[in-house]
């Protein structure tokens, strides 16, 4: 079993770290290896003291995509897909997941890899990073959906099609400039500055936030008048929260707020 290459930490601020460690196959995925990531994901989710979640590889690598010596051991005709279209949280975890989700990215992001780091709010990469949806250099389409659907609304369908349909690499300077990653700093630096990244969310309260991600990734499927109906809902449901009173109540009596999250 591969289970093991996934490890899931949290540190005492409340910021969990899910790492793919599986250097030696630049953390290609095995149906085991995904299998514990998608719970680790969801475990990090309904995890209170989490408050941030980062996602990250070992080695140089994010992530290889699917082993295919793993795949290979089930012929084609066989397989069966990951599960039913409705099961959100077996294809997209990460957009799932109620929290912050920052991409630690170092090197190559291919297949799966690009594929999960397209579900991650935020994608802070490496220099040296290299992203490449390859699926039709295997007869497949995107395997989480993530290419097909998430992809064009962050990048523009042209930009989404032409690397689809070439599976060509988009590099690290390219990903910056047309807006895939936030920031491009030295191999070195890409955890530090993950990290700095999710402390800044740790000033915010909570229960805010997983509405706000809510809100963000159900409207890009909604149109404006359910947009807003979702949208009314959640400011009320804010408006009468613990953390609204406390955020009120910190900013009058000029202190850092102490959010619950509910």
């Amino acid at each position: 079993m591969t289970e093991h290459h996934i490890r899931y930490d949290i540190d005492a601020d409340g910021i969990g770290v899910i790492t793919i460690d599986r250097p030696e196959k630049r953390n290609a995925m095995t149906y085991a290896m995904l299998g514990k990531f998608i719970r680790c994901v969801g475990e990090a989710g309904a995890d209170d003291r989490v408050r941030v979640l980062i996602i990250t590889g070992s080695g140089g690598a994010f992530c290889a995509g699917t082993d295919l010596a793993d795949l290979a051991t089930i012929p084609g005709e066989t397989r069966g897909v990951r599960g039913r279209a409705d099961e959100g949280e077996k294809w997209w975890p990460i957009v799932q997941c109620p929290k912050p989700v920052i991409a630690a990215i170092d090197g190559v992001a291919v297949g799966m890899g690009a594929e999960f780091s397209s579900q991650c709010d935020v994608r802070i990469i490496s220099d040296r990073s290299r992203f490449s949806w390859n699926f039709a250099h295997r007869g497949l389409v995107p395997d989480t959906g993530a290419g097909s659907w998430l992809l064009p609304r962050l990048i523009g369908p042209h930009r989404a099609l032409r690397l689809l349909y070439s599976g060509a690499v988009l590099e690290a300077a390219e990903a910056k400039e047309i807006g895939y990653a936030a920031e491009v700093v030295a191999p070195a630096a890409v955890m530090e500055t993950a990290l700095a990244e999710a402390r800044r969310y740790l000033a915010s309260s909570p229960f805010s936030l997983r509405h706000m991600k809510q809100l963000v990734w159900r409207g890009m499927e909604r149109d404006i008048a359910q947009h807003m109906e979702a949208h009314v809902q959640a400011l009320s449901a804010c408006f009468k929260s613990a953390d609204h009173k406390e955020g009120v109540a910190a900013f009058l009596e000029r202190r850092p707020a102490v959010f619950v999250g509910r």
